[in-house]
């Protein structure tokens, strides 16, 4: 079961480590090419809003 990430509307400290614990659950059985694979998907997805984001700005 995959862990669940709740950050606060304040972005605290606590949240910072609430994103660190869940990275490493998230991780901590996955082998190289696992992980790889976990993170180039996290960079694609904000690849394409960054994408999305500078359309959007030179649009306006």
């Amino acid at each position: 079961m995959e862990p669940k990430l709740e950050i606060s509307p304040n972005f605290t400290l606590e949240d910072i480590r609430k994103i660190r614990d869940y990275d490493y659950e998230m991780t901590k059985n996955m082998n190289n090419e696992e992980m790889i694979a976990y993170y180039n998907k996290g960079a694609d997805y904000f690849r394409k809003e960054l994408k999305a984001s500078k359309n959007n700005k030179a649009s306006k």
